[in-house]
Parts: structure tokens; C-alpha cells; sequence
């Protein structure tokens, strides 16, 4: 009797535990950053204090506030806990980097993490914010659900690994479609990226050379992004040799963005995203000794208990009706205003967790900047720096990533606007006119040590990168031009001081 041995099918163990562990990683770094920022952003004397916004919903929404802010701060509070918080979770990612009780990790950094966020208000409202929620959800069910520690190799449900591959779809897809459907002539006429280098919120030294580079170039360069964006992720369901091409497409584009831009730890999310993408006998290639037998036993495949399956279905349903449906909608004029979308929205929009991904859907052309100045006599007024946002013209950009300056960043989206768009600018000022120790702290420098200013200011400049010659003529980065103010030159009122 012959023996026909049928192929076995691929196995996705390996990339799935790098993808876990870049998840830790990614936790690690997020609950960090925002533990070292907390107090001046939202702390109890705070930019936006986390205790009124919370005092506010339940003023205004009553018991349902707690599931339109959905945070353990409800119970706990808002004061020290957030550092509790911040704390558990650098614990629990480490404890998931290891391999320790993985699912339970995971569900636990989804909670708190999603606790933060909603305390954060403007601060955490940003598209990487959301996509670890997401990444964070799906890969509870991606993970064997055991309380011990994961030593052997584990090869994910099907399905689970079908729910990363469709976030990766939609966060690198629908990243492309935005720019063309959104109308802007930049991208239409690919000439976006001549400005991208020196109006993204925080360039990198190397941002500046790319922004130096031929108009040609940059036209070939924005062809090149949208090939991979439109055209990679659809090889991502492809047979083993196309996904491979499209997954390792898109992980270089994520290095290229990480070379020239700071975007936290987006692109490090973005990065193990990929990774899933590239089976277990891709990896086997770089591994250096000899090659494991032909009948050597294939990664453990769920192990888990009897009620997992049950869930993961019942969740993927949910999942990929919700975000096939809003993704859809987002790239369909008028589609996203319907009754339909708004109450989709009303009920998964509060956990994050279900996302419409597109970065640079419009792309700013002019780079304005609010610098905030001091004074103590209304004549002589000094600058206040913030540690990675331009000011000094002769300061290099630096580089950041996966480290996130919240207010650096804030600031660049208010610059934009008008100061009725952010009015939480207005109570910065205050807060730096009363010496707040937390918010200086979230400064560089203060340029008057042992007592506050009497007046503030903020003025609105037009920054730009020099070229070549200006900057080996007198060594600046930079160039501004005063636009306007955007806050007029301030003071306490007597009965405040």
C-alpha cells in the first residue's frame, strides 16, 4: 500500500511571537511616556484635568457616562491611580514579552490602556493610540489562554491570524484610498511629499536632506509610496511567495517613515504587524545551524479551552462587520454623515477599538509654530523650548520615536487652527504664569528659574528648513518668518497671583 503524505499546511508561529513581543514592547514604551507626562497633561492641576472631565460626563450623561468614557478611573479615581496604572502596565508587559499568562496580559493592557486613553482627552487622541487597543483586542485571541508560561511554539488560530492580516489590510490600505479620496492636489498630483519632510509634526535629522532632494525624486518617491500602499496589501491573502513580497514591501516602508519622521511607536506596531505575515519556513532560512527535520512535529495549535473558538468567532463577526462597514464609509463622500455610521459609531466608537485608519489624508503645505514667550516687564521676552518641537533655529531635529512628546505634538495640530480650536492652549499660558511645577516640567527649559513670568505670549511663526548654502552660511536648521499672535501678550489677574 502506497503512502501519500498531503502537504502540510503553513504554520505561523514564530512571526506571531515576534508580533507579541513587539507588542510588549510597544506597551512598555506607551505606558512609560505617558507615566513621565501625566501630571502636567491631565494630573488634578494638569493642562486638562482627567477629575473634571469625568465629573463633567457624569454631569451631563449620567449612568451612561460610564460607557461613553470607559475607564477604570470611574472606580479608582484619577489622581495617583493613573501612575498605578502606568505602572501596572509596564508590569504586565513584561510579563507578556516573557510569555507569562498571555491572553490575560493582553486583556488586562486593553483595559488599561483604554482607562488612559479616555482620561487623556486631546492628548491621547492619536491614530497609533487607537491601533494598539485594536492590536491589542485581536491578539487575545491570537495567544494560547493559558495561566502558565508559553515555551512551546505556537501556531495561532486560522481566524485569528485572518483578523491581524485584515487590520493590516485596513491600516495600510484604506491609507492610500483617504489620500486619493480625499480631493487634495498634493497627493493627486504626487507632489505631496516635497512639503511632507518639513511640515510633519517632528522631522528627523535626516528629514531635513530628504526635503533637500529633486522635485523628480520626490514625484518618483510618492509614486513608489502609493504602489506599496495600494497594491502591497492586497498581496497579503495572496499564495505564500506574493504575501511574503507584499508583507516585506510594507515593512520597508515603515523603516523608510521611521527614518524621516517621529511617529512614536506607530511604526514599531506596524512593523510586528507585518511580521505575521512571514510563516515559520521563511524564518527558517535565517536561522542560523542546520535546518529542522521534514517530520519533525509542527507547532502546537490551540490549545486552549473549549470556549475559545466559540468567542473568536462571535468576535471576528463583530469585528470584521464593524470595520469593513466604517471603512467603507470613510472613503465614500456624504457616507460618513448616514444614521446608519453615526450609530455604528455610538456604540463601538467609545472603546477605540474598531478603527478607520489614514495619515496625512490632506497634506499640510505650510508648517506654522506657536512659540510661547515670557516676560517681566512686557519689553524683554525669552522663549520657553520644548524638548523636540522646533523653536531654536539652530537645533537640529532629533530623534524621538517611540518616545511620544504629547504637547510637542499638540501644539503642532493647534498651530493649524485658530485659538478658539484649542482653547487649552490659553490655559497652558495660565498655568506657566503661575510657576506649575508639572507643566514647566513638560518644557526643555525654563527661562525663569525660581519665579514665573509676569506676562505671556504666544506668537505664531512660519517655519521652514534652510537649504544647503544658508545652512553652511550660518548653521540653522531653520528659518521663520512672525505670522501673527496667537495669544496677545497675558497676565493674572491681581486677585490670582
Amino acid at each position: 500500500m502506497v503512502r501519500i503524505d498531503t502537504p502540510r499546511e503553513a504554520s505561523f508561529a514564530t512571526g506571531t511571537r515576534l508580533f507579541v513581543r513587539f507588542l510588549a514592547a510597544t506597551h512598555a514604551v506607551a505606558f512609560a511616556t505617558i507615566w513621565v507626562q501625566s501630571a502636567g497633561l491631565v494630573g488634578p492641576l494638569g493642562i486638562m484635568p482627567a477629575g473634571r472631565l469625568f465629573a463633567a460626563a457624569r454631569a451631563q450623561l449620567g449612568n451612561r457616562a460610564w460607557f461613553e468614557v470607559p475607564s477604570l478611573c470611574w472606580i479608582f479615581g484619577t489622581g495617583h491611580f493613573i501612575d498605578v496604572l502606568c505602572g501596572l502596565g509596564i508590569g504586565l508587559s513584561l510579563l507578556l514579552f516573557l510569555g507569562f499568562a498571555p491572553a490575560v496580559c493582553l486583556g488586562l493592557l486593553w483595559a488599561f490602556y483604554l482607562s488612559l486613553v479616555s482620561a487623556g482627552q486631546d492628548f491621547f487622541n492619536f491614530q497609533w493610540d487607537t491601533l494598539l487597543l485594536e492590536s491589542t483586542l485581536v491578539a487575545v485571541f491570537l495567544v494560547p489562554w493559558t495561566l502558565g508560561r508559553t515555551r512551546s511554539p505556537y501556531d495561532p488560530p486560522r481566524l485569528a491570524r485572518y483578523l491581524i492580516w485584515w487590520l493590516l489590510f485596513r491600516l495600510m490600505f484604506f491609507s492610500g484610498v483617504v489620500k486619493l479620496t480625499s480631493g487634495d492636489p498634493t497627493w493627486r498630483h504626487l507632489t505631496a511629499l516635497t512639503f511632507h519632510y518639513q511640515t510633519q509634526p517632528l522631522p528627523t535629522p535626516l528629514a531635513w536632506y530628504a526635503h533637500q532632494l529633486p522635485t523628480w525624486f520626490q514625484i518618483a518617491s510618492c509614486s513608489v509610496m502609493f504602489a506599496i500602499e495600494l497594491a502591497a496589501p492586497l498581496l497579503i491573502p495572496a499564495p505564500r511567495k506574493l504575501r511574503h513580497i507584499g508583507a516585506l514591501s510594507l515593512f520597508s516602508l515603515q523603516v523608510v517613515i521611521a527614518l524621516t519622521g517621529n511617529y512614536a511607536f506607530f511604526n514599531l506596531l506596524s512593523l510586528g504587524l507585518c511580521l505575521t505575515c512571514l510563516d515559520d519556513e521563511w524564518w527558517l532560512k535565517w536561522r542560523p545551524g542546520p535546518r529542522a527535520p521534514a517530520g519533525e512535529a509542527a507547532p502546537l495549535r490551540d490549545p486552549a479551552g473549549r470556549f475559545k473558538p466559540t468567542a473568536l468567532r462571535w468576535f471576528a463577526a463583530l469585528s470584521v462587520g464593524v470595520t469593513f462597514f466604517e471603512s467603507v464609509a470613510a472613503t465614500s463622500r456624504g457616507a460618513a454623515g448616514s444614521q446608519i455610521v453615526q450609530a455604528v459609531d455610538e456604540w463601538v466608537g467609545p472603546f477605540r477599538s474598531f478603527n478607520t485608519y489614514g495619515l496625512f489624508q490632506v497634506m499640510t503645505v505650510e508648517r506654522p509654530e506657536l512659540v510661547i514667550e515670557g516676560s517681566d516687564d512686557g519689553r524683554d521676552w525669552r522663549e520657553y523650548a520644548l524638548p523636540y518641537k522646533p523653536g531654536d533655529l539652530a537645533r537640529r531635529p532629533g530623534w524621538v520615536a517611540p518616545y511620544q512628546p504629547r504637547l510637542d505634538w499638540q501644539l503642532w495640530f493647534a498651530a493649524l487652527g485658530p485659538p478658539e480650536s484649542s482653547r487649552w492652549v490659553e490655559t497652558l499660558c495660565v498655568l506657566l504664569l503661575r510657576g506649575d511645577p508639572a507643566v514647566v516640567g513638560l518644557f526643555s527649559r525654563d527661562p525663569f528659574p525660581g519665579h514665573p513670568p509676569h506676562y505671556l505670549r504666544v506668537v505664531r511663526y512660519l517655519y521652514e528648513f534652510t537649504d544647503a548654502k544658508e545652512r553652511a552660511r550660518n548653521g540653522n536648521w531653520w528659518r521663520r518668518t512672525p505670522i501673527d499672535f496667537y495669544i496677545r501678550p497675558m497676565a493674572l489677574p491681581l486677585d490670582s497671583k
